[in-house]
């Protein structure tokens, strides 16, 4: 009963804020939202990085440490904080189902003096009554990948819808008759979740010879996935792909799908590109990844955040990369730093 209360306190708390925040900024959509620039362009439109206020501190607050996507994310703060002399508080709720935790972390980190705030919201709406408190305190809050609140005024991350049809593309490049394919998606109502499933789902049925047999939840957890599709593989045996919202659902899956010996038939992909994902497709067991590229995320989101504090005024969203990685192109985006750093500058020059 007193979850319950609590979370109900907490959602009346991020309507009341919503509202507050309503008439100042229109809802943020990150995938469509204009006020946007492409992370390469960074420099290039605001010149090189700025001097900081003396004693400039940077805290994060991310869904959970369980999962290596997130893991990785703070490498990339610590790297960039450590790069340009910002020490950086990360910490993380216990999982990423821990909505009230989170929201308990962040307003800590809201009252501590740091100059900026990095928030990685596990929902939409968890971790709205942090705004009001940052805002009157006059201290800039950065939303970073991947849930979305609707009045943050600034963004870091990348196209969620994309990661979705990056896949379809590759379905219907390499399986051109077409078939039945599934859906695992993330937490239901997230946006990250809701954008690359509609991503997928629009994409490969406008291609018309693809029928979406089934849409299920996995809750970003690997061995609901596996349960999943264990059934969806038993409804139906003809399958010929999986796309699960992130790597950790795409690797249960690859287990169920090894169980049902269909592993030559069906087809699996993830999207986070972390590195057991990479593994498994190296020993050619998941089929590919979206990666979207963690460290260089964390490393950009902090980059844009001390912009902020140093009084730049920057776009609402800083796009961030991604690529459908797969065996072939594995070992060009999975080197050190610099080298996918290069590797992605390419890309972005030359339109991908």
């Amino acid at each position: 009963m007193k979850f319950l209360l609590a979370t109900a306190t907490a959602a009346l708390m991020a309507l009341s804020i919503g509202s507050a925040y309503s008439s100042e900024l229109a809802p943020l959509n990150s995938d469509t939202e204009k006020d946007r620039i492409d992370w390469s362009q960074l420099e290039a439109k605001f010149g090189a990085f700025p001097k900081l206020p003396d004693g400039t501190r940077a805290g994060a607050v991310s869904k959970t440490l369980t999962n290596e996507y997130w893991r990785s994310l703070g490498e990339g703060y610590k790297s960039f904080g450590d790069r340009v002399g910002v020490p950086v508080v990360y910490q993380a709720a216990q999982s990423e189902g821990d909505q009230l935790g989170q929201l308990t972390i962040a307003e800590g980190l809201a009252t501590q003096g740091y100059n900026v705030l990095l928030v990685s919201p596990q929902t939409d709406s968890n971790l709205q009554p942090i705004m009001e408190q940052a805002k009157a305190a006059n201290v800039p809050v950065v939303n970073v990948n991947d849930a979305v609140i609707p009045q943050a005024e600034h963004y870091v991350g990348n196209v969620q819808r994309d990661n979705g049809v990056r896949v379809a593309k590759w379905f219907i490049k390499n399986r051109p008759d077409g078939g039945k394919v599934a859906i695992v998606e993330g937490q239901a109502g997230v946006y990250a979740a809701v954008q690359r499933t509609d991503g997928f789902k629009t994409t490969i049925t406008e291609a018309g010879k693809f029928e979406v047999v089934a849409s299920v939840p996995g809750n970003w957890d690997r061995q609901t996935s596996y349960d999943a599709a264990t059934n969806i593989l038993q409804q139906h045996p003809d399958l010929i792909g999986f796309y699960a919202n992130n790597d950790g659902m795409a690797l249960g899956i690859v287990e169920a799908v090894k169980a049902a010996g269909l592993q030559d038939k069906v087809a699996v992909f993830g999207t986070d590109g972390i590195s057991d994902a990479y593994a498994s497709i190296r020993a050619g067991e998941l089929t590919g990844t979206v990666d979207s590229f963690p460290v260089l995320t964390g490393e950009v989101a902090l980059e844009s955040a001390l912009r902020l504090v140093a009084g730049q005024k920057l776009p609402r969203v800083v796009a961030t990369p991604q690529a459908l990685i797969t065996k072939d192109n594995a070992d060009r985006y999975s080197g050190a730093g610099d080298a996918v750093r290069k590797a992605l500058l390419e890309d972005a020059a030359a339109g991908n």
